[in-house]
């Protein structure tokens, strides 16, 4: 892994540790986190200090990863995902001063559909394929199918 730096017109990238292979589009902020090898980062991606995003992922345009996110190896992440690391959000200074990252977790190989939204502090497991469009509120064992609002498992293509 190397670490690179760059604030040009189309791209922001401080400390950010990158593996080898790794692909960067244009307009695309990262900042103090980390990229796998054979990681792509698609176009007006946004990657949040302490986020790590493990080897040979697809990061697709107009996703926001927030600090506390941990992705592992071979994910793919749809257009326009949202990782929420603030469950209960406010705009007064007491809150402020409690407030702490409730981190997310996504497993290998797991798949997130466009538009989903992954809210913080869950854990979502191996092989798990989140429908676009999800709205994920709790945790999501591994080799599961989740749909909906708020997501829920599949089974046999009815909603459980």
């Amino acid at each position: 892994m190397r670490l690179v730096n760059s604030n040009s017109q189309f791209q922001v990238l401080r400390n950010v540790k990158i593996g080898d292979g790794v692909r960067l589009c244009n307009f695309i902020n990262l900042y103090d986190c980390e990229i796998g090898e054979g990681t792509l980062v698609g176009t007006f991606v946004e990657i949040q200090a302490g986020s790590k995003i493990g080897r040979n992922c697809r990061i697709q345009s107009h996703t926001f990863i927030c600090s506390g996110v941990t992705i592992g190896d071979e994910v793919f992440v749809g257009h326009g995902v949202m990782f929420i690391n603030d469950n209960f959000p406010s705009a007064t200074t007491e809150h402020s001063r409690s407030w702490a990252i409730a981190p997310v977790q996504v497993g290998d190989r797991s798949s997130i559909g466009t538009g989903a939204i992954i809210l913080g502090g869950v854990t979502i497991g191996q092989n798990v394929l989140i429908a676009a469009g999800a709205v994920v509120v709790h945790d999501v064992p591994d080799n599961q199918t989740v749909i909906g609002v708020p997501a829920r498992r599949v089974s046999g293509g009815e909603p459980r």
